[in-house]
């Protein structure tokens, strides 16, 4: 029987996490399973992993094979790593002395990875900032323009428009008003 471990989907709906399963490799991803090896939950911060290593490096020697995510997920955690020190025949101690060290290098490439995300994060802000001063500065010099562009026209169109009836009445009147009170005052 052909045997493939994968992850099988459990939780709440949009809540899921997975369980790290050996099954046949013909049952459907939900199915039955043979045995299970542990557990990935995305949804906390960081990433929970638990895994059985010594379950998982048993059916792996068995000739289970791996689901594209099940390999990265056993890459990432260091379980390929020892699996392939143990088929290389190296002893025990060895193999920990190994695993020591392949940790200390992952802790230091998941500091400067975190690092680089918190540094891409941080560009984006910052140029997401500097398109907003410029998209400000931009408005407010287009206003600006508007504004003085509008003050002279209207001073031209002022300027240039012949008096209205009404107005050329009002100017008559204020001046036989004045005419009237100069009288008045004679």
């Amino acid at each position: 029987m052909a045997t493939t471990i994968r992850l099988t989907r459990m939780g709440k709906k949009k809540r899921p996490f997975y369980r790290l399963v050996v099954l046949d490799s013909r049952k459907r991803r939900d199915g039955a399973y043979l045995a299970n090896l542990g557990y990935y939950n995305p949804f906390v911060e960081p990433p929970e992993v638990k895994l059985h290593t010594e379950e998982i490096i048993s059916w792996l020697g068995k000739g289970a094979t791996t689901s594209g995510t099940a390999r990265s997920l056993l890459k990432r955690e260091g379980v390929l790593y020892r699996y392939s020190l143990l088929k290389k025949g190296i002893p025990v101690e060895e193999i920990e002395t190994a695993m020591n060290e392949w940790s200390g290098r992952s802790e230091v490439r998941i500091q400067r990875k975190e690092k680089d995300r918190v540094a891409h994060w941080d560009a984006i802000a910052e140029a997401e900032q500097e398109r907003r001063d410029t998209v400000a500065k931009e408005k407010a010099a287009e206003a600006a323009g508007e504004a003085a562009a509008d003050e002279p026209a209207a001073a031209e169109e002022t300027a240039d428009e012949p008096p209205t009836a009404e107005a050329a009445d009002g100017d008559a009147s204020d001046e036989s008003g004045d005419a009237a009170a100069a009288k008045d005052e004679s």
